[in-house]
């Protein structure tokens, strides 16, 4: 039996993340560095882990970006290198489980946090990104599948119990297609639309 030796290779994070990606766009539209200074000066938190305040602060934003839970939040960061880039965190670097977005949170305060999150909205606005008009908003359902016999029997074939949105991806040819719920007793396979018209 032979082995090969390992080779050592010298990657960049910055070089891994599209030029173009959304989460670049997001830095150069914020100017954070007046949110930087005020949570810097914010008492550093122990159970932080040296994390910092501004960058759980980024995570805080990004998880508000992506509507994720904070366990979501978790895997994400462990996964995506854009919002490592994002985050100021490198490739090697240990990410902030779930319980200290909660204790990030405590610790900057709902009432900055809110204050932060105003001051970015109003930073888009002025460079016309977003509007204060009256928005409504509606939502439906879009299927994709009417029935999904064929991919309940290879799940089945798989010994899986369950084909729910945490395996029917590896089952039907619609692999971002997932089961929604309108009501009780009202689901469907496919993708939830929503429609926004102002005045």
């Amino acid at each position: 039996m032979s082995f090969e030796p390992k080779q050592m290779e010298m990657i960049c994070l910055d070089d891994l993340v599209p030029q173009n990606h959304i989460y670049r766009k997001f830095l150069t539209l914020w100017d954070l560095s007046k949110t930087e200074l005020e949570l810097e000066k914010l008492e550093q938190d122990s159970d932080h882990k040296g994390y910092g305040n501004f960058r759980m602060f980024l995570c805080l934003l990004l998880q508000f970006v992506e509507d994720l839970s904070d366990r979501e939040l978790e895997k994400f960061l462990r996964e995506n290198v854009a919002s490592k880039l994002f985050c100021r965190f490198s490739l090697v670097d240990k990410t902030p489980d779930h319980t200290a977005f909660t204790r990030a949170r405590e610790k900057i305060g709902t009432q900055k946090l809110s204050q932060i999150f105003a001051a970015l909205r109003n930073q888009l606005k002025s460079q016309g990104y977003i509007s204060e008009v009256f928005t409504f908003v509606d939502a439906t359902h879009l299927i994709s599948k009417a029935t999904l016999w064929k991919e309940r029997d290879k799940a089945i074939e798989a010994k899986l119990e369950k084909l729910n949105n945490q395996t029917v991806a590896d089952f039907t040819s619609d692999k971002d297609a997932r089961f929604g719920a309108k009501s009780k007793n009202k689901f469907w396979f496919g993708y939830k639309k929503h429609v926004s018209v102002d005045k």
